[in-house]
């Protein structure tokens, strides 16, 4: 990190009382390591009384993600957590856009929308915190893509933003995470970008690839974590494209989808190399999911780096 770490700490801190005062902040917690710190600096700046965290199931998210959430914050941390379940809505307004730019707007946008019904329930909440940080917006201003916490946002928009984490990358945003005295389950939580599996089931939206890519993503999380693999790679997810292919199931022709593998390392996700996962890894992952996974016949590795590619597909 570019300054001691406990500097930046305090350094923050007297920033946050100096924008909020005694108001309240309102705060997108999807549980993330970017999220998590932040609300930890928010509380210890203001307290935990003035932090109305919420998480919001946009019907993205992976396997068991919001419950994790709603144990993790709620019942262990005691967070004031609101959980709210808009996956229905969330579905509904990406059904037929296929544009990723586009997607990832709509996504940004409702969420901001949800922020707002649920501030004016709760008084004129005048903050939102948000967990932006430096590689969000060297993308966003180099059109490389939008991300949902910069950009995208609608122009009556009624919050004031608060971005303690903006100049930092996330290797350093997880040494403030251990400095705060975070448990390292989520400091180290894998990434997950604010569209969640929006951007990984490639294309428009349907609710049944994305069931495949949730329970793709499941099972390779579970394979990694028993091959010792869940603190050595720093990303790795599966995606699904909006396309089928031919292959024979019970002895007969099928036509379904492929699913897309990608497991990368990086430091500062500016760069990012490709992990070399062992063959017989690989091959139980596979044939879990084309086994386990409903409408799916095959399974491919991504093998580009940052860059070219981008560590996301969208």
């Amino acid at each position: 990190m570019k300054k001691n770490v406990q500097a930046f700490i305090d350094e923050q801190i007297k920033s946050i009382r100096n924008q909020v005062g005694d108001n309240k902040v309102l705060l997108a917690l999807s549980g993330g390591v970017d999220s998590s710190v932040v609300a930890a600096l928010l509380i210890k700046a203001i307290g935990g009384e003035k932090v109305v965290c919420i998480h919001v199931n946009h019907g993205l998210m992976r396997k068991g993600e919001s419950e994790e959430v709603i144990e993790v914050f709620g019942n262990q941390l005691k967070a004031q957590l609101i959980y709210i379940d808009a996956s229905e809505r969330f579905l509904k307004k990406l059904e037929g856009i296929s544009d990723p730019e586009q997607k990832r707007k709509i996504i940004g946008t409702e969420f901001i929308e949800v922020f707002s019904e649920e501030a004016h329930k709760l008084n004129g909440i005048k903050f939102l915190a948000q967990g932006t940080i430096y590689p969000d917006i060297i993308e966003s201003e180099a059109k490389i893509k939008a991300h949902h916490n910069v950009g995208g946002l609608p122009d009556d928009m009624d919050f004031e933003l608060v971005e303690p984490l903006k100049s930092l990358y996330k290797n350093e945003v997880r040494e403030c995470g251990k400095a705060l005295g975070l448990p390292e389950s989520m400091v180290y939580r894998q990434p997950f970008p604010g569209p969640g599996l929006g951007v990984r089931c490639l294309g428009a939206v349907t609710r049944d690839r994305l069931e495949a890519v949730r329970e793709s993503d499941a099972i390779l999380r579970e394979e990694f974590k028993n091959a010792g693999l869940e603190g050595k790679v720093w990303q790795y997810f599966t995606l699904v494209p909006d396309f089928k292919n031919y292959g024979v199931r019970d002895n007969a022709r099928s036509y379904e989808y492929p699913v897309i593998i990608r497991a990368v390392n990086t430091i500062d996700a500016m760069t990012a190399e490709i992990e070399h996962v062992e063959w017989a890894v690989l091959d139980k992952i596979t044939r879990r999911i084309i086994h386990e996974v409903k409408g799916v016949n095959r399974v491919c590795y991504d093998l580009t780096p940052k860059p070219t590619g981008t560590i996301e597909w969208e």
